[in-house]
C-alpha cells in the first residue's frame, strides 16, 4: 500500500515523494521494482485497448496481441535505463551533481506515478477508440510525466546532498 500512498501523494507533491525515495538505502532491485511496476500496470492498460482491436477485427487471436504487447514492453526495457543514463549526462552537462541512481529513480518513480492515468488512457482507447478524447487524454499523460520526471531530476540532479532530509 505504501507506494499507491506515494503515488497519490505524488500529484500534490512529487518532489517531497521523489526525495523521500532519493533518503532510503540505495537499492538497484527496489528501483528495478519501480519499473517493473509500472511496466505491468501500462501492460494492463492496455487490454482494452487490444480488446477493442481484437474485436474490429475478429482474424487477431487477442493472446497473441496480448504476448506481443508483453514482448514490446520488455523489448523497451533497456531503452528506459539507456534514456535515464542520456538525460543524467546531459544535466551532468548543464550544471547537474547527481548521479545514475537518481536519474534511474526520477524516471521510474515517473513511470509509475503517471500509470493510473495510462489506465484511464487504456480505458478511453478501449471504450471509446482513437480521436479527439484519446489525444486529450494522451496529451494529459505525457504532461503529467514531464512535471513528474521534471520534479524527480530537479530533486536528484540539482538539490545540494542532504536535502532529501528536507520535508
Amino acid at each position: 500500500m505504501a507506494a499507491i500512498d506515494d503515488i497519490w501523494r505524488s500529484y500534490r507533491s512529487p518532489r517531497k515523494v521523489v526525495r523521500q525515495h532519493l533518503g532510503r538505502a540505495r537499492s538497484e532491485p527496489r528501483l528495478f521494482t519501480l519499473l517493473f511496476a509500472a511496466m505491468v500496470v501500462i501492460f494492463t492498460a492496455q487490454w482494452p485497448r487490444l480488446a477493442r482491436e481484437q474485436f474490429e477485427n475478429p482474424d487477431l487471436p487477442m493472446p497473441g496481441l496480448l504476448l506481443g504487447t508483453a514482448m514490446a514492453l520488455a523489448a523497451v526495457t533497456p531503452f528506459i535505463y539507456l534514456l535515464a543514463w542520456l538525460v543524467t549526462q546531459g544535466l551532468r552537462l548543464a550544471g547537474g551533481r547527481g548521479d545514475g541512481y537518481g536519474g534511474r529513480l526520477a524516471l521510474f518513480w515517473a513511470l509509475l506515478a503517471v500509470s493510473p492515468l495510462m489506465l484511464l488512457q487504456g480505458l478511453v482507447m478501449g471504450m471509446i477508440g482513437p480521436g479527439l478524447q484519446a489525444n486529450v487524454i494522451g496529451g494529459i499523460v505525457f504532461v503529467v510525466f514531464m512535471v513528474f520526471w521534471g520534479a524527480g531530476l530537479k530533486v536528484t540532479q540539482f538539490e545540494p546532498l542532504g536535502a532529501e532530509a528536507q520535508t
